[in-house]
């Protein structure tokens, strides 16, 4: 029995800008579909917002890694629900040294940056075409404009993810689903990321965007079925930066601040 309401697709639900996004599509009054892994409190999250914007929330805890987590989680929304946006928000990173990491941490950013984020979109899409309008918004990051020593696979997959998004919004040209990709920068999301952050100068610091006001933005400019999104000035001026300073000059500036972000070894 398919329920009648409308519900917004969410990855990555539980904290950080997949958390603000929630709250802030919950604010527009736009029921909620939340995933995040298992043990992160996402069924709170749903009830808190359920309870304080009279709004529909539901929980599914899962880890997106995994294609039979997605074939359950895609077959239990086809089945049961109707859905008019889509926010392919999970995804993680990390700075190491590339030849140091472990062959699982690498395939866990291909996995869930890219292949989670593609099959996720494929078998969702049929039920987003549904609608009268419909909206994709993949997250990407001010990463994927430039390669990054240190981070090397994370900021691929994330330009592979602005590859896709654009595509496939080119494809869907003049149907009722557009594509939106959000190229966010830095956020204080957690006490690791806050951590890291302290090591910049004050001025770095003053530029970035924090996630209650990169997720508003995110999602106005999504409904407003835009395809590129940069959410703030110094993240627009980063992107520049990115695109025309030499890249040896810009290897330089990151080998120097990134390898700052290693994890120290301990015995």
């Amino acid at each position: 029995m398919i329920n009648q309401e409308v519900y917004t697709v969410i990855t990555g639900a539980s904290k950080g800008l997949g958390k603000c996004l929630a709250e802030d599509c919950a604010g527009r009054g736009r029921n909620l579909i939340l995933i995040a892994l298992p043990n992160e409190s996402v069924s709170q999250t749903a009830k808190y917002l359920s309870n304080k914007y009279k709004v529909k929330a539901l929980s599914y805890e899962t880890n997106l890694k995994y294609e039979e987590n997605l074939e359950s989680l895609t077959k239990w929304i086809n089945t049961n629900y109707k859905i008019d946006m889509l926010i392919n928000n999970a995804g993680i990173g990390g700075t190491n040294h590339f030849g140091e990491v472990k062959t699982d941490y690498l395939d866990t950013i291909l996995q869930l940056n890219m292949k989670a984020l593609v099959l996720l979109t494929h078998k969702l899409l049929p039920l987003l075409k549904t609608q009268t309008e419909s909206y994709i918004l993949n997250i990407a990051s001010l990463a994927a404009f430039g390669p990054m020593p240190y981070k090397t696979v994370y900021p691929a997959s994330k330009a592979f993810v602005s590859s896709f998004s654009r595509g496939l919004n080119a494809e869907l040209k003049g149907s009722n689903v557009s594509v939106s990709v959000a190229y966010p920068g830095g956020m204080a999301t957690t006490p690791e990321i806050i951590e890291r952050m302290n090591n910049y100068s004050s001025f770095v610091k003053s530029t970035f965007l924090s996630p209650e006001k990169t997720a508003e933005i995110c999602i106005r400019k999504t409904l407003a079925r835009k395809t590129i999104i940069v959410p703030g000035l110094a993240n627009k001026l980063s992107r520049f930066f990115i695109a025309f300073i030499p890249e040896e000059i810009r290897f330089t500036i990151f080998r120097k601040n990134l390898i700052k972000e290693i994890p120290i070894k301990t015995a």
